[in-house]
């Protein structure tokens, strides 16, 4: 039997909320993990799951990488997430959105919802019509659009800071980098990519996006497993997770891990220490990938995209802060942004529990 407050024991999570609308047949799950730095914000993942466990399961790991994430991006929030079951082909609904929105609107600012895998703006403005707790809303609405690009850039700018520190180079140019998968933030991050001159290898199930890619940035396409054994100097995950795992890792030829995908580690702990013995370095995800989130979060105190783009392209150092950690205490790249996050959340709650007023979501002083 699925222990639910064992698990949330186990990763230090604050909420779940199951919600169910028979009538719009809403089946999804919200999950906050922390908020000692502010409300959590994370996205809203629809995805056809095999069994409601692994929904329970996949919303309880990506909603505690959101509060590490936001962390170590320097973001005033926490970190939650919420899945919805069902398949984004072919079920989703005005009805069904505005449903979600619901849910998000009771929680009164807790939890900030925005579109994620499976989800898009369009989805976000329907979410709207219920809530004002949602970002990722189209620019027409005031909000950001489309996270994407925001992604995209922090993920090069990361992967920089990676030749930079693994290789001693300051340009890509000729680098062998392999692209798993090449949807919408995969896209953008081979469009940087070649035109900084590096040499692409890419691959994907969507054979419309593979091809798109190929016209675009010349790059060489390959089988959906053969990308962990390429000749490589930079591997890029920008798919689902957990594709750095007991099979792949070792199989493996390249320098570099750097990518936009969520929870690349399948065992965390584990599997960055073999990464590590294998002398490969990695990027850790929640840290390369923020650039969506930073992009998002700008919304709550008004858009401003030059302001985030700048802050996206701040990855680059926060890498190197934790390369640095790194080195001088001998742990892995991993471990580092834990220790980086974790006193970062450590130290805002114990200044707000000393010295400030609690702020409520729109960044207004409490009276009381």
């Amino acid at each position: 039997m699925y222990n639910v407050f064992e698990s949330m024991d186990q990763k230090d999570h604050e909420q779940i909320v199951f919600c169910h609308d028979s009538d719009t047949k809403l089946k999804a799950i919200i999950a906050i993990h922390d908020t000692s730095i502010g409300p959590a914000l994370g996205g809203c993942r629809m995805w056809k799951y095999s069994s409601e466990k692994d929904a329970l399961t996949d919303v309880l790991r990506l909603s505690r990488g959101m509060s590490y994430k936001a962390a170590i991006a320097n973001l005033n929030l926490g970190g939650g997430k919420a899945v919805i079951i069902g398949d984004s082909k072919t079920e989703k609904s005005e009805i069904l959105f505005r449903s979600f929105g619901r849910f998000v609107d009771g929680l009164d600012g807790r939890y900030i919802t925005a579109e994620d895998v499976g989800t898009t703006v369009k989805d976000m403005e329907w979410v709207r019509m219920e809530t004002k707790y949602v970002t990722g809303i189209s620019r027409a609405l005031g909000g950001s659009g489309d996270p994407g690009p925001v992604t995209a850039l922090g993920t090069f700018a990361g992967l920089r800071a990676c030749v930079k520190r693994k290789l001693g180079k300051d340009s890509l140019e000729g680098l062998r980098v392999g692209v798993q998968g090449v949807g919408h933030v995969g896209y953008y991050l081979c469009q940087h990519l070649y035109r900084a001159g590096a040499k692409l290898f890419v691959t994907d199930a969507d054979k419309e996006s593979l091809k798109k890619v190929v016209n675009d940035f010349k790059a060489e396409v390959l089988g959906l497993n053969d990308i962990y054994e390429a000749d490589l100097d930079i591997y890029a995950p920008c798919a689902l997770g957990a594709t750095l795992n007991d099979l792949t890792i070792p199989k493996l030829k390249c320098s570099i891990i750097a990518g936009a995908a969520n929870n690349q580690l399948e065992k965390e702990s584990k599997h960055a220490d073999m990464i590590e013995d294998r002398d490969i370095m990695y990027a850790p995800d929640y840290a390369i990938n923020a650039g969506g989130l930073i992009n998002v979060a700008n919304e709550i105190e008004g858009y401003n995209r030059e302001r985030a783009f700048s802050q996206a392209q701040s990855i680059y150092d926060t890498l190197m802060v934790i390369f640095d950690l790194a080195d001088s205490e001998n742990i892995s790249t991993h471990m580092a942004a834990s220790k980086v996050a974790e006193r970062r959340m450590k130290d805002i709650a114990k200044l707000k529990n000393i010295y400030l007023p609690r702020k409520n979501v729109m960044g207004k002083r409490d009276s009381n």
